[in-house]
């Protein structure tokens, strides 16, 4: 009989690091993938109007923070995020601008409190001007996650910008906004990461 303590320790594997990159707001919890993304699928925002809207107030945010993982073998990810947080200190929302070394293309991901009406989008615009709609792709027991592809010119505008707001509709139908700091997201998203994480990995 194997002596469990006695087992060789595993390295990790690309789907748990991109996991645990993507999900750090997260404790462990039951995913409702499924929920949110037939949600998703059957959005119609367009035929439903808002009863109302207000802003999202007492959130507290932190200075915009670039992280990378360094793969063996495998091009650099990195995520330049920004964390929201209410006076009790339980995150309230998340922002995150997702690029991988090579790739055209990057990926704008919001972590929001369950609750919100996910047949509609949520929506980020910079300062009044382009706006970029992300739907909901899955859930976690404490938080949701609307995500999609972004392209050079919103993150243009994100470098240049003064403040980025969230939009995101509840489930009586009130429209929720928040406005996020862009002052330091340059020099975040364009100076060296503040942890760059380096790993052998398995397929």
């Amino acid at each position: 009989m194997i002596n469990p303590a006695l087992k060789p320790r595993r390295k990790p594997t690309r789907a748990h690091l991109l996991l645990l990159f993507t999900t750090a707001i997260a404790a462990p919890a039951s995913f409702q993938n499924a929920a949110a993304q037939e949600h998703a699928r059957e959005a119609r925002p367009a035929e439903i109007a808002s009863r109302g809207q207000r802003d999202a107030k007492d959130i507290t945010y932190d200075d915009w923070r670039k992280l990378c993982v360094k793969p063996g073998g495998a091009p650099m990810l990195c995520r330049t995020s920004i964390t929201g947080k209410f006076a009790t200190g339980q995150i309230a929302v998340r922002v995150d601008l997702i690029e991988r070394d090579g790739d055209r293309t990057a990926r704008l991901q919001v972590f929001v409190p369950v609750g919100m009406y996910l047949q509609r989008p949520a929506k980020l615009t910079v300062d009044q001007g382009y706006s970029r709609s992300l739907p909901y792709t899955w859930c976690l027991n404490n938080a949701c996650i609307a995500a999609d592809a972004t392209d050079s010119r919103f993150i243009e505008d994100m470098e240049a910008g003064k403040a980025l707001v969230l939009e995101v509709t509840d489930s009586n139908l009130l429209s929720l906004t928040t406005s996020l700091p862009l002052a330091q997201f340059a020099s975040a998203h364009n100076g060296a990461p503040a942890q760059t994480l380096e790993q052998d990995i398995e397929e």
